[in-house]
């Protein structure tokens, strides 16, 4: 991954491929933001007006090169957009810092070094400038050839932090933080990038054992034989169809000071067919994102660990391949799953929440004190919703508002979704104790209200439906790539940091 390093040197005298400095939108065309001074001094402080000239505005997502003149160290300056200017004594958005630093990443690569002199004068800043050059290096090649059609050039090789104190403990701090999520994201991208063939419910858990025994990790992982001698009947009915068994797994962080008990719940379907209820053409090319869910609680409970955390959390994997073979569930099949509830599966698409319910019900049986499931669940909250935001339902109030809360500032785009009584009855069954689709019309709450009722009693929970903005099928933006965005880790993390702290529970 791409290194991070904090300097004192001045953006001008730091010796890099490339100085980064920040635009912002004034009244009256482009400002420079703070950090940009020795820079611009450089070009006899005419440095706004040239980019105006170059058709620059500092509007979000923009990016201009220009030569550096004599007395700049780097051999290219280029300017980020930062949107509109705060306010006099209004600290930057980080979330625009992330961004910037994200387009400035992806514009660099190939680079060695590149020096960030964005607004980076406390910690937060820090941690956001880092977080979002981290993040925006990512790149995914490990099926690319040199002969191939992928990327000519690699990943940005240094992010050196301008401005930033690395003997500061706080901008220390920050800046391990940003490593520790950036690393944990870009884990999750991978393997949500990483094709089914090579990445099954068996890879998966493996992956899992071996991050274990490198971060401390407690796993323990149950095959199809655990599975069946335990009664996992959603897990078990939703792989069964595919030639590669499913897996439920358990990884597990654990603080010898802790006061608090998290647990997260991860769906990893690693390929979606849809099973018997087999999904339309064009819609099974992205299908190994599925386990979006899982790559996320995965990555976020070692970031969990690398940071230390007073904080104990547990993770759940559900793990399939839901498949149309001759062994797979039928639409109209009966599962008894692990809490003791039948469900009639009558669509086998609808397959998510059943290796979640098993999941969450197990992880109840260890009394957290809170749950939060992660999913790409439901087509009907990208409708909702769109592509650049998940869905958050929850059936305490305020838990449902401190996770969006958290999200936001983590910068992650989501949005609070009700849990609608009157919907309950529509899926219930004339066969089993409850069906697995209700009506068509509110889909993603239905799912929702599904997966409560397999939550222990008296137990917090929060459901993320992540299925927008888990995968990215369009051009780059931000620090965003195209593929798997690893949606969910920051939020986890954040959760886990203020329970750490007792700001949450």
């Amino acid at each position: 991954m791409t290194a991070l390093t904090l300097s004192t040197s001045s953006a001008a005298a730091l010796r890099a491929d490339a100085v980064v400095v920040g635009v912002t939108k004034g009244p009256k065309g482009p400002r420079l933001a703070p950090g940009a001074e020795t820079v611009d001094a450089a070009f006899d402080g005419k440095l706004a007006g040239l980019l105006e000239t170059l058709g620059a505005s500092g509007t979000e997502g923009e990016a201009t090169k220009l030569p550096a003149p004599s007395g700049v160290k780097s051999a290219v300056v280029l300017a980020v957009g930062l949107g509109e200017a705060p306010d006099d004594g209004v600290a930057y958005d980080p979330e625009a810092l992330r961004k910037a630093a994200g387009v400035a990443a992806r514009t660099l690569a190939g680079a060695k070094k590149a020096a960030f002199a964005l607004p980076a004068g406390d910690p937060a800043d820090v941690e956001a400038v880092a977080t979002g050059a981290l993040l925006g290096a990512y790149a995914f090649t490990a099926y690319q050839s040199q002969n191939g059609s992928g990327p000519a050039r690699g990943p940005l090789g240094e992010v050196a932090v301008v401005g930033a104190k690395p003997r500061d403990k706080a901008h220390k701090a920050a800046a391990e933080r940003a490593v520790a999520v950036a690393e944990e994201v870009n884990r999750a991208r991978d393997l949500i990038n990483m094709p089914s063939n090579d990445l099954d419910p068996k890879a998966f858990a493996a992956a899992v054992q071996a991050a274990g025994k490198e971060f401390g990790l407690k796993v323990e992982v149950l095959d199809e034989k655990a599975l069946a001698k335990g009664g996992y009947g959603g897990i078990l009915g939703v792989g069964q169809g595919s030639a590669t068994p499913p897996r439920l797994v358990r990884v597990a962080y654990a603080h010898p000071k802790a006061e608090r008990t998290l647990a997260f719940v991860g769906k990893g379907i690693t390929y979606d067919s849809g099973g018997i209820s087999l999904k339309p053409a064009g819609h099974n090319e992205t299908m190994k994102c599925d386990m979006s869910g899982a790559a996320a609680v995965f990555a976020a409970i070692v970031a969990v660990a690398k940071l230390g955390l007073k904080v104990n959390v547990t993770g759940w994997l559900a793990l399939a391949e839901n498949m149309p073979g001759g062994a797979a569930t039928r639409p109209g099949d009966v599962l008894r799953m692990y809490s003791g509830r039948t469900v009639e599966v009558l669509n086998t698409d609808a397959e998510g929440r059943l290796v979640l319910a098993d999941a969450l019900a197990r992880a109840s049986e260890e009394a957290p004190d809170a749950i939060v499931d992660v999913a790409t669940l439901t087509g009907a909250m990208v409708l909702a919703l769109g592509e650049g935001r998940f869905g958050i339902m929850a059936n305490d109030d305020a838990f449902r508002t401190a996770v969006h809360t958290t999200a936001l500032a983590a910068g992650e785009d989501s949005w609070p979704m009700p849990l609608p009584q009157q919907l309950r009855k529509t899926f219930d069954s004339p066969t089993a104790d409850i069906a697995n689709i209700g009506v068509r019309m509110g889909g993603g709450l239905i799912a929702g209200l599904f997966l409560r009722e397999f939550v222990g009693e008296g137990i917090t929970w929060a459901h993320l439906d992540i299925a927008g903005p888990a995968f990215h099928e369009g051009a780059p933006f931000g620090y965003t790539p195209k593929g798997g965005t690893g949606t969910g880790v920051r939020t986890l993390v954040s959760l886990a940091r203020q329970t750490a702290a007792g700001d949450l529970l």
